[in-house]
């Protein structure tokens, strides 16, 4: 299973390197952690909406509908889908603490790109989940001369008990422990690709350069 972190893919370049890694790798599964920006793809991809999107599209995912330019793309949006046996979910968009107590239908423009508390709850309400995705980090796992985690994903966390979270948006790797559950935050796709064991949830990560994702491999595991 391919896993990549941020992508920022309505950049040329980036979204040249994003389509490098599918065309190199040939993966039969992806799964992708926001800032995605490029819905048609080569390869079934899951992923959460970042606080990068088109936003437009998102909406119509959410809604369960396919735009015309969308191919092999499913959003996970405080829901589950069973992937490579693995049952995969995930929570979309970033924090806000002015919006979080708003209904979804009360966000607009771009504060649509924010998750809401209806969203955290309906996440935490899922069960049996091996991986988490997030775009928003939680607490404990990065620290900038201040942590800029987020005390709602720690509640999922504690919640719905996941084997493995892996977190994008701040586009550097790091991993910790924090409530019992194994988080990674992952590096943007056009530094680092990530491969995911179904069977122990080892993670592979190896440098991407210049569209390349070969390179020396790096592991990572419970």
């Amino acid at each position: 299973m391919l896993v990549l972190g941020d992508a920022h893919a309505s950049e040329p370049d980036r979204r040249e390197t994003l389509l490098a890694t599918y065309r190199t790798l040939e993966p039969s599964t992806v799964i992708q952690l926001g800032d995605l920006e490029h819905y048609d793809l080569p390869a079934p991809t899951w992923f959460v909406a970042g606080n990068n999107e088109d936003l437009d599209v998102i909406d119509a995912l959410r809604a369960g509908e396919t735009p015309s330019n969308v191919h092999n793309v499913t959003l996970l949006a405080s829901s589950v889908a069973e992937i490579d046996g693995l049952l995969v979910a995930g929570l979309s968009g970033n924090y806000a603490p002015t919006k979080y107590d708003l209904p979804r239908d009360e966000l607009v423009g771009e504060r649509r790109r924010h998750f809401t508390r209806e969203d955290v709850e309906r996440a935490a309400a899922l069960s049996e989940v091996d991986v988490f995705l997030t775009h928003e980090a939680p607490k404990g796992l990065l620290s900038y001369g201040y942590d800029p985690g987020c005390e709602h994903v720690n509640a999922l966390l504690q919640a719905i008990s996941p084997e493995l979270c892996l977190v994008g948006h701040h586009h550097r790797h790091r991993e910790a422990e924090i409530d019992g559950v194994r988080v990674v935050s992952l590096a943007p796709a056009w530094e680092r690709t990530y491969t995911l064991d179904p069977d122990d949830l080892t993670l592979d990560s190896r440098p991407t350069s210049e569209g390349d994702p070969n390179g020396t491999a790096e592991r990572s595991g419970p």
